[in-house]
């Protein structure tokens, strides 16, 4: 039984940058070895819908015809990844904003804005720059996959 469009499908993970350096992971022991382990995180095998944009699309297309128990690597270029970044995605914003909820701003740090989460990237005299690109944007990304399980695409029933 092969992986198809429309299918719910249930994998394992290592995702690593070119260097090597693993980034995320659905096994918990190697997020621990790898010094990524959070203790509020439930790990386990990740279960996606394929074809309907739940993974980023590279990763989608690569479980396209895979098999229960099949392995695979999967190089994700950041076209088919988070995309590239974008300079209309930083943002600058007055200092003021941070002292008036009693925040220090630290570069390097991430903050919930009401547009989202963003990181800081520059601190500058009277302002701040928030980066809102995606942190795995323009990076090439390497992906150890196994298929745990398939379930296929239920028919409409009228």
């Amino acid at each position: 039984m092969k992986v198809e469009k429309g299918d719910f499908v249930v994998f394992n993970y290592i995702g690593k940058f070119e260097n090597g350096e693993i980034f995320d992971t659905s096994y918990e022991d190697i997020a621990k070895e790898a010094g990524i382990f959070l203790e509020d995180r439930t790990y386990g095998p990740l279960g996606a819908n394929i074809g309907v944009g739940e993974l980023i699309p590279g990763l989608d297309q690569a479980l396209l015809g895979m098999e229960i128990g099949e392995k695979k690597t999967v190089t994700v270029p950041p076209e088919l990844g988070y995309g590239m970044p974008r300079e209309d995605l930083i943002v600058d914003v007055a200092k003021g904003e941070f002292e008036q909820v009693g925040l220090t701003p630290e570069v390097g740090m991430y903050v919930m804005t009401d547009s989202g989460i963003a990181k800081i990237s520059e601190i500058k005299e009277e302002s701040v720059s928030l980066d809102f690109n995606h942190p795995l944007a323009g990076k090439t990304l390497i992906f150890e996959v196994e298929i745990v399980d398939i379930q296929k695409e239920k028919a409409e029933e009228e």
